[in-house]
């Protein structure tokens, strides 16, 4: 497995933003719920994990005729469904990993969600939370952004300061400075090409990456 992408039960903004992340040799894993996106989107996910409190009966019998599996949990457990799904990801080898629909609905659920790609158990990993319109994701060293001339990329330190932060292709250069966690420097900067890059020495920085349309 190289790419895994994951459905979770939250919101997507433009389905056809969302259909255009999508690649015909992806596998497709959906978090309980979350497999109703998938098959918003066309998409018949391969393995559907979670409790199942969030999936309904016609969702069920639609994955059972299209020859989805199902691991079921209980329902008193430790794991969020998505958490879950990211570590079934990773036993299975995939080095890239996509979520769709991490955001929207609730509050607590959408700061868990984005907070467990920080997990270093998937630091190997290439791992974002995507929705076609915005992406999200952990750079602990090097991280590359693809996109367009204007497009706003926001760089937050997370939990400790973010030391020796390089830039490149951003408006607003960092050269070697530190970012303070609960600051705001990082915040809106815009790309000035097609790709823009990030490096950092120390800490962790949550980037997020808006796109234009």
């Amino acid at each position: 497995m190289s790419r895994a992408v994951i459905f979770v039960n939250g919101v997507l903004p433009s389905l056809t933003a969302a259909r255009a992340l999508l690649r015909p040799d992806d596998i497709f894993l959906a978090a309980d719920g979350g497999a109703r996106l998938a098959l918003r989107l066309g998409v018949m996910p391969e393995v559907v994990l979670g409790d199942m409190d969030s999936m309904d009966e016609e969702t069920r019998a639609a994955l059972e005729r299209g020859g989805t599996n199902f691991q079921v949990f209980p329902r008193d457990k430790d794991e969020t469904d998505l958490e879950l799904a990211l570590f079934f990801a990773l036993k299975k080898g995939a080095r890239e990993v996509r979520v769709l629909g991490a955001s929207g609905g609730r509050l607590d659920q959408t700061l868990a969600n984005l907070a467990l790609l920080g997990n270093d158990a998937f630091a190997a990993l290439d791992l974002r939370a995507d929705d076609g319109v915005e992406e999200a994701f952990f750079v602990r060293d090097h991280a590359e952004i693809q996109g367009r001339s204007g497009e706003v990329v926001s760089l937050i330190p997370w939990g400790v300061a973010a030391e020796g932060v390089f830039t490149e292709n951003l408006r607003w250069v960092l050269r070697g400075e530190t970012l303070y966690p609960h600051q705001t420097r990082g915040v809106s900067n815009e790309m000035t090409g097609t790709r823009a890059s990030v490096r950092l020495k120390a800490g962790m920085l949550f980037c997020v990456h808006r796109r234009m349309f």
